[in-house]
């Protein structure tokens, strides 16, 4: 399970990077004023070039391919939810590295979200193991 959880919080730091990346890169492309394909294409070209949201695509990448690698070696209903820390570290990336301000209200849901990931991995640990099968024996012997 260590293993697992080592992957784990390396495709968050990543999923983290490349959220805050992605957000960095979508501001300096500038926003859509209006809905328009004229628009929306302007702002794609832009985009396509940003170099921040070529590194936040890349770094979210990684942790699909993280992600793929746990959920084929990992029940779902433990993995899954345990990405739910990715907020916890989203949140305090955009905290010091884009400087937004974070309020008490959101530091407590992301209080909630590490207790929810915190009872889910203990669940993982109460968990009962599966017992060895009995050994066949042959009927009417």
């Amino acid at each position: 399970m260590t293993k697992l959880i080592l992957i784990l919080v390396t495709g968050l730091v990543f999923e983290a990077v490349g959220v805050v990346y992605l957000s960095r890169g979508l501001k300096q492309a500038g926003e859509i004023k209006q809905v328009s394909v004229k628009e929306v294409l302007r702002v794609v070209k832009r985009g396509v070039t940003n170099k921040s949201i070529l590194f936040g695509v890349f770094c979210e990448a990684v942790f699909f391919g993280t992600l793929l690698v746990l959920m084929s070696r990992g029940d779902v209903s433990f993995i899954w939810p345990l990405t739910a820390l990715g907020f916890v570290l989203t949140t305090i990336a955009a905290k010091f590295v884009l400087h937004e301000e974070v309020s008490f209200l959101r530091w407590s849901g992301v209080l909630l979200i590490m207790l929810g990931a915190g009872l889910i991995t203990y669940s993982e640990k109460v968990k009962p193991k599966p017992s060895a099968p009995a050994a066949a024996t042959a009927p009417g012997r």
